[in-house]
């Protein structure tokens, strides 16, 4: 008998009602989610009845394991390719300078020289995955590398190359002027052709999304902007005269994957659904799409990195899962600088023991079938449609992108994304939650220096979410003097089990701004807290406590500190009903959860300084 027969069958509502105790008093909608979208994310969901198309990947098997070869020196990028390659790698993703894929570093140009030096003991001829990263004044990488291919006497029905002509990418990063398109699109098709013609049949230009998510976009911008994308191209192709069913063919896409698992399988999924609907739109049969994932720029953390190790193996579980056909990991260490060969090797082998050892391939859409995830690839399938729509009523992607409605739409999902990092409701392990303010350095081969780009509003930036907290950090990391932190006295009140829960509340609040605590072991008298605050050498003090012993302590604590000398004075908590004589007694400001966090540190640092 089935383990489960022996227990007696349960339903929705049954699980509601013991829901409802649980919540005490709470509305059941306090577990519903909602992404930036504003799409509902359940807590539980039921059977599908009929399951959608299924996301498979182009080819049966595992997924192409392909490491960034971005070393702005020719010949340690070739040892780099050769090390990963001999290591696991089944393909290579040659990211060029100004690319979108560069981040802080790239191949220096896009010369025969130059890729042949990168590519020399490389065997083309075995089908391995090729990925070419290019940027506007990068793009005759494409022909270059076909030249190679011919040069060494190479069928090119046995390589796998991704060429990557994205002019449209190019376009929304400002690089490419919208009044360009016009005459580009012709040029670009003929470029598309010339590669056809050589007998590159596959895969010659790509619809590359991962722009949207590195600006702060949203999944259903993403998607539509892939669609668009190559949609546009399907176009300008067709005009040129190049038949719709080998015109597919040639149009690959490029995503981002981050560490939203649900949200990240959802997408790919959708993603080949939406291009299905493309291709019903053509008269064409559906016919496998080749996806590239590449793990996101913008969940990337300079402090704390090795928690992006975390980040980035979730993120290539979402893209296995959703079905990409191959997958590049960002190494830990590439918002520090250029990673080492240890960096390198963790990114290589997050992939391999996903697919070696937990066997991640081996099922094709995993999640088919699955309530939550066929309701949550379902709805943005419907969602990205519609945007996708209004793009081409407004004459395409690049008319949406000259007269900025696609970039308002992203700058809308931005702000709302960063208010919410600013305010720890996305909450950034190792930058805004549970920072360490004495970690131990990592190492790299090139530091980065920390982005000073700003939006402009006319095109779309890369910009990762902890960079407002990581700029606090630098500024409190200027300020140690001695190899001194500056510091925020806590004066604790009550007894331990009464004001630690807060006390540790302050602790984490005041690292994310790079400012150290000097602890204390709680005071019964304002003075004895005024007095071990001038003891401590602290500019600042934050008051903790519970909210009993704030209403008999806190205000005659609050004028003791002030008389003092606190250049400024925090209580932890909510304010109440006595927020106004508080700040009439010296207190500055109140920390809790969802408070303004970058402004509330941000003016801790200029008081300090």
């Amino acid at each position: 008998m089935p383990f489960a027969d022996a227990f007696p069958p349960a339903d929705e509502a049954q699980w509601r009602k013991l829901v409802e105790g649980v919540l005490k008093g709470k509305s059941f909608e306090t577990l519903v989610s909602k992404t930036y979208d504003g799409i509902a994310i359940a807590p539980l969901y039921s059977p599908v009845q009929e399951e959608g198309p299924r996301a498979i990947r182009s080819a049966p098997g595992p997924w192409s394991i392909v490491p960034r070869i971005d070393n702005p020196d020719p010949a340690e990028a070739n040892k780099q390719a050769l090390t990963d390659l001999e290591n696991g790698a089944t393909g290579l993703q040659l990211v060029f300078a100004g690319s979108t894929g560069d981040y802080g570093f790239g191949l220096p140009d896009a010369s025969e020289e130059t890729i042949a030096q990168v590519l020399d003991g490389v065997f083309l001829e075995t089908g391995i995955d090729i990925e070419l990263d290019l940027s506007a004044t990068t793009r005759e990488a494409a022909a270059h590398v076909a030249d190679i291919i011919e040069s060494r006497g190479i069928d090119p029905a046995l390589t796998h190359i991704v060429f990557g002509l994205n002019p449209i990418g190019g376009v929304a990063r400002g690089k490419i002027t919208a009044e360009e398109w016009p005459s580009l699109a012709p040029k670009f098709a003929q470029h598309v052709r010339s590669l056809a013609d050589r007998g590159f049949r596959r895969s010659l230009c790509v619809a590359d999304a991962r722009i949207v998510h590195a600006s702060g976009g949203s999944e259903v911008q993403e998607l539509a902007f892939a669609l668009a994308s190559a949609v546009a191209y399907l176009r300008a192709l067709e005009t040129d005269g190049i038949d719709l069913d080998v015109t597919r063919k040639l149009i690959s896409f490029r995503l981002a994957a981050d560490a939203d698992q649900f949200c990240g399988i959802a997408k790919s999924r959708a993603l080949r659904r939406l291009w299905a609907r493309v291709e019903d739109a053509c008269k064409l049969p559906p016919a496998p799409l080749h996806l590239h994932a590449e793990t996101a720029w913008r969940m990337m953390t300079r402090n704390d990195p090795h928690v992006n190790l975390l980040r980035t193996t979730m993120a290539v579980f979402s893209a296995a899962l959703g079905g990409a056909d191959s997958i590049s990991v960002l190494p830990f260490t590439q918002a520090l600088g250029l990673p080492d060969a240890g960096a390198r090797r963790l990114a290589r082998n997050t992939q391999l023991v996903l697919s070696e050892e937990s066997n991640l391939d081996k099922v094709s859409d995993p999640a088919a079938g699955s309530g939550g995830y066929e309701a949550l690839t379902a709805q943005f399938c419907e969602r990205a449609w519609d945007l996708f729509q209004q793009i081409e009523k407004e004459g395409g992607l690049v008319k949406a992108l000259a007269s900025g409605s696609f970039q308002s739409r992203v700058a809308e999902t931005r702000a709302r994304r960063q208010e919410r990092v600013g305010r720890r409701l996305d909450p950034l392990t190792g930058a805004s939650e549970f920072p360490i303010l004495d970690e131990v350095p990592v190492s790299v081969l090139r530091p980065l220096a920390l982005s000073t780009e700003t939006e402009d509003g006319k095109s779309l930036r890369k910009t990762r979410l902890s960079e407002p907290f990581e700029r606090l950090r630098a500024n409190a990391d200027a300020m140690v003097e001695g190899g001194k932190r500056p510091t925020v006295f806590l004066a604790n009140l009550g007894s331990l089990a009464t004001f630690t829960t807060r006390a540790m509340f302050a602790k984490n609040f005041f690292a994310a701004g790079g400012i150290a605590i000097v602890d204390s072991d709680g005071f019964d008298a304002p003075a004895d807290a005024a007095d071990a605050f001038k003891a401590s050498g602290a500019k600042l003090a934050c008051i903790c406590s519970s909210d009993s012993v704030y209403a008999e302590k806190a205000l005659p604590t609050a004028k003791a500190l002030s008389q003092a000398g606190a250049k400024a004075i925090y209580v932890a908590g909510r304010p109440g009903e006595l927020e106004a004589q508080l700040r009439q007694a010296g207190v500055s400001d109140f920390i809790y959860a969802g408070c303004d966090v970058l402004r509330v540190l941000g003016n801790a640092q200029r008081r300090i300084a």
